[in-house]
């Protein structure tokens, strides 16, 4: 009997050896290119940065207007246009104020009622986790938010919106008509609302607090170029769990695999990997700004849009990825399209030691209730800080047209004194964005754009 059970318990050890061995040979070092890891790092950054804005967003206890923060499925209404201040999204907009709403579809749908809004560009973004644009909405309604495939009781009259992943973030842009508008903005923004679905019909409903952590005051981008390897990944996957990789994401889930990851993974133990993480984010920004021309289509001149896919990317991974570091949000071309300008018309890159003239022909092709404007920001993608807090020309800014119908602005460091209008540029690089939402399309083709040449 003794014999018996010592051999019982040799056998037991040489068991428990082998899974000794097979743990050692699970954490084997996995020789992996830059390539590969450049692949999994744009594949996951827009999940990641999504993640990171959402969490710098709704760092707050409760909605303090002016601060642009609300706790999770609350409204976040801006109270003024974005400024030079204004870090926690690249190339903000100041031509709309926007309502931002984080939600969590984890554990409930959530309703937003929205407003008819038949007198201006007032309009709905929904995005998904991984920065697709799912839907948009111009009509006043009830509409029920909730995870694909979840069991809905929807309320009479309301509309279901599925989304592919539980981290969902609507976008309301209501635009600036002018001085002294933002009386007739709050009426919109105090019309919205937005609470969970049990919460319906629930007249003495009390949002919950939310949290606040000081380590979140931090720019989202920084924050995530910050992160170590193990730090990045582990994130990413644990995202990926409750926003789970789209129908056409199988290849490349295929293939990240080898590297640990993917939905529930653990990071392999890559050879060099921190080193080679370090590679890949330090050009990354590069690789965007490449990327996004290799997306670009002319208008003529010196401007140049991203085209289809954007907004809504499919497997256009590395774009996708680009489009997520440069403008985070941005919608698709029937809603919006963004012609950029880096260079004169001579050719030479644009720099405020430099004084220019933006000149406009005629003025961009726009469809009811759309609208344009040109931004100028620094070589870092945000706005520039200037003494009279001008950031844009737009159809509503107030400008003298010339005899011939034409337009001319002045780009500039310094106020030009004189009787042009101005906008600032700083003293350093800088470039222009040039903004028409609902962009008449068919003119498009046949409108010439403006001109940019030194004074």
């Amino acid at each position: 009997m003794k014999k018996i059970f010592f051999l019982l318990s040799m056998v037991a050890l040489a068991l428990v050896g082998c899974q000794d061995d097979d743990n050692k040979a699970d954490d084997a070092p996995v020789s992996v290119t830059t390539e590969e890891l450049r692949e999994a790092f744009y594949y996951t950054f827009p999940l990641v940065i999504m993640d990171a804005t959402k969490s710098v967003e709704t760092n707050t206890e409760a909605f303090v207007p002016g601060v642009v923060r609300a706790p999770v499925n609350q409204l976040i209404h801006a109270i003024k246009l974005s400024d030079a201040s204004s870090t926690s999204v690249v190339t903000p907009n100041v031509d709309t104020y926007y309502t931002r709403l984080w939600m969590d579809l984890s554990k409930e749908p959530v309703v937003l009622e929205f407003p008819n809004v038949p007198d201006r560009f007032c309009n709905i973004q929904v995005l998904d986790a991984w920065t697709n644009t799912t839907k948009v909405i111009y009509k006043g309604g009830t509409y029920v938010f909730a995870m694909k495939g979840q069991k809905v009781t929807l309320p009479a009259g309301a509309t279901l919106v599925e989304m592919p992943t539980s981290l969902t973030w609507a976008l309301v842009r209501i635009v600036n008509k002018g001085e002294g508008d933002f009386a007739n903005v709050k009426k919109i923004q105090d019309a919205m609302k937005a609470y969970p679905l049990s919460a319906y019909g629930n007249a003495g409903y009390v949002p919950a607090r939310g949290t606040y952590d000081p380590a979140w005051e931090v720019n989202p981008v920084q924050k995530c170029m910050g992160m170590t390897l193990e730090e990045y990944f582990a994130k990413a996957n644990e995202l990926m769990e409750k926003n789970p990789p789209l129908s056409f994401d199988n290849e490349i889930i295929k293939r990240l695999k080898k590297l640990g990851v993917g939905p529930g993974l653990k990071l392999a133990n890559i050879e060099n990997g921190e080193q080679m993480f370090k590679t890949v984010k330090a050009g990354f920004k590069d690789d965007a700004r490449a990327i996004g021309f290799m997306y670009r289509k002319s208008i003529g001149g010196i401007w140049s849009y991203s085209k289809e896919p954007i907004g809504d990317f499919g497997s256009e991974y590395a774009y996708r990825a680009a489009v997520s570091l440069i403008g985070l949000g941005a919608n698709t071309t029937d809603v919006a399209i963004y012609p950029r300008a880096d260079n004169d018309s001579e050719g030479e890159v644009l720099n405020g030691a430099n004084t220019y003239v933006l000149h406009f022909s005629s003025m961009p092709p726009v469809l009811e209730n759309g609208f344009w404007s040109i931004t100028a920001y620094g070589d870092n993608d945000y706005l520039i800080d200037n003494p009279i807090d001008r950031y844009n020309v737009t159809d509503r800014s107030n400008y003298t047209i010339n005899a011939d119908g034409s337009l001319d602005v002045t780009l500039s460091f310094k106020d030009p004194q004189d009787s042009s209008f101005w906008l600032p540029t700083g003293d350093k690089g800088f470039h222009l964005f040039m903004r028409l939402y609902l962009p008449d399309l068919d003119k498009l083709d046949s409108w010439t754009p403006p001109t940019i040449h030194k004074k």
